[in-house]
């Protein structure tokens, strides 16, 4: 099983920079993994005490952030390495104030793995809910070095469980503990025999807990609301966005105002969406100098904004789950206390499932539970606050799970 890893992931190498010729994301990663080891070199001496952090995305890192926030403020004289493989991740958090240096991870390979944990010589590894990487564990256990793992999620169809999966079962064990989100992760975990797990739950609740305190005002957002009730639509794809364009369309219902946030920022889809919808429609890039009460829509063509803007949501629709892309944070407008839809392809999202029986999040399959759904929201309060506050309540009752973690590193 090694050998055949070892080879896979040598191909994999030769694929990347294949793909990277006619993939602008693709290219970043193999351009940013060639730079990973002069950027070690330039910012890390031997003598240096240090801890990392990895993260597969920019989901991973949200996830992550509660507890890398805690460490980084215990460990002041340390110095914090902070990878991501994905180019989702590292080119939005390459300037994170959590860490002093923020790379790409090179590809697993066994010299790959020597070499960065030589560099990096971490007192301590925190990785988040998957990605994990064999040769960078073995070199890690190599040198009786500390790893955690947290806010893990398994499943039973995973490689770990399989009777052909010995070498990424073997690396689990490199772990000295285990946080899970849930119970069913931990009973798998002991159904291999590894014991050293507990259900801490998801770091992201605490992480959005956190958002609620944070200033969320943005002065073009209350412009653009006024009185208004308003939709918010976060991480949308075309799916997502032909649904809105219908039920806008057709004027279900007025008085309403719309953000909408696409995943996918390019130009292509964005004129696409105006080019279909009837109604009066805005840029972000083009809000200066215009009033933007006179508007119904405003698409957010940049990034770093929805957190916040989600505060000023009355209702959100959080896209990935019309499709087979993957349901994008469902938590981020839930904790602002408002109804959430979401499309039928959820089932490796657990919370939303919890919230969709909970009560205060709807599951639409197509344009006609999509505009009977989000009209009979929008247009009874009671329902629409009633099933908000659900979502906050669930999201105050799963949080703590950094404080079960920072207590098992004696933080």
């Amino acid at each position: 099983m090694q050998f055949i890893y070892s080879i896979g992931t040598y191909f994999t190498g030769y694929i990347l920079k294949i793909v990277a010729l006619f993939n602008a994301k693709i290219k970043l990663g193999v351009e940013g993994r060639i730079r990973t080891f002069s950027l070690l070199d330039q910012h890390l001496k031997a003598t240096d005490r240090t801890i990392w952090f990895h993260c597969a995305s920019l989901g991973e890192y949200e996830q992550g952030l509660p507890v890398f926030e805690k460490i980084r403020a215990h460990y002041k004289s340390h110095k914090i390495v902070l990878s991501f493989f994905s180019p989702s991740g590292f080119e939005i958090r390459k300037n994170s104030l959590v860490a002093d240096v923020v790379v790409y991870l090179p590809l697993d390979t066994k010299k790959n793995a020597k070499r960065f944990i030589t560099l990096v010589h971490p007192e301590l590894s925190v990785f988040v809910k998957y990605d994990i990487w064999p040769n960078y564990l073995s070199e890690i256990k190599k040198k009786e070095m500390r790893a955690i793992l947290v806010s893990a999620v398994f499943r039973p169809d995973q490689i770990y469980f399989k009777f052909y999966g010995n070498l990424f079962k073997k690396s689990l064990f490199v772990f000295e503990h285990i946080f899970t989100q849930n119970e069913s992760s931990k009973q798998l975990l002991k159904s291999i025999g590894y014991d050293n797990v507990s259900v801490s739950g998801d770091t992201r609740f605490d992480r959005v807990s956190n958002q609620i305190k944070a200033d969320n005002r943005l002065n073009f957002v209350e412009e653009f609301k006024g009185d208004d009730l308003c939709v918010i639509v976060g991480s949308s794809w075309p799916e997502d966005e032909t649904l809105f364009i219908n039920f806008i369309n057709n004027k279900t219902s007025s008085g309403v105002k719309y953000i909408i946030a696409p995943h996918n920022i390019k130009e292509s889809q964005i004129k696409h969406f105006i080019s279909k919808t009837k109604a009066k429609t805005i840029l972000y890039s083009e809000i200066e100098d215009n009033s933007l009460a006179d508007y119904d829509i405003l698409i957010i063509n940049t990034i770093g904004l929805l957190s916040k803007i989600y505060s000023y949501g009355d209702i959100a629709y959080v896209g990935g789950a019309m499709g087979t892309t993957g349901l994008h944070n469902t938590l981020e407008p839930a904790v602002f206390g408002m109804p959430v839809l979401i499309g039928p392809n959820h089932e490796k999202f657990p919370e939303a499932q919890a919230m969709i029986d909970n009560g205060g999040m709807f599951t639409i399959k197509n344009q006609e539970e999509f505009n009977e759904t989000l009209k009979s929201l929008l247009e009874n309060s009671d329902y629409r606050e009633i099933s908000g506050s659900k979502n906050l309540k669930f999201i105050k009752k799963n949080s703590g799970a950094v404080i079960q973690i920072l207590d098992y590193l004696r933080i």
